[in-house]
């Protein structure tokens, strides 16, 4: 009896790893930039800095340090007044999403802002850099 129930105990194993790999990575990975801009606005740098990578993390190895980076190089997400999702692009299965993000900063001026979200061992997304055009209508990835 036992080695007949181990064909239904591997397909069940085999439904629940593909189940765990079926989740959505562009929900995740928005989720993740949604996290990070809501952190970023409640001047967070803590929450903020934990959404960012290992490889961002190695360039700015203090959570000041990056939360000073964001101020100067990304104002427009630091200050975003409202933020919405645009295209995105799965790269290598999920590996890596790219993100538009049209966001409206407070000064007036619309932005776009393109994530690359890295997915790590753990199977969460973490942002690994995010390249800023000044723009309002979407240009895809």
């Amino acid at each position: 009896m036992p080695v007949r129930l181990l064909p239904v105990v591997l397909c069940l194993a085999l439904l629940s790893f593909t189940a765990a790999k079926a989740e959505d990575p562009v929900a995740e990975a928005q989720a993740v930039i949604s996290g990070q801009i809501a952190a970023l606005m409640r001047n967070d740098a803590e929450r903020a800095y934990s959404f960012a990578s290992p490889g961002i993390r190695s360039l700015y190895p203090d959570k000041n340090r990056f939360l000073d980076m964001v101020r100067k190089d990304y104002e427009p997400v630091y200050q975003a007044s409202n933020y919405a999702f645009g295209r995105s692009k799965l790269i290598g299965g999920g590996e890596m999403v790219l993100q538009e993000v049209m966001i409206g900063a407070r000064e007036g001026k619309d932005w776009t802002a393109i994530y690359q979200m890295r997915l790590m061992d753990d199977g969460s997304y973490k942002v690994d850099g995010v390249r800023m055009m000044r723009n309002t209508a979407s240009q895809g990835i």
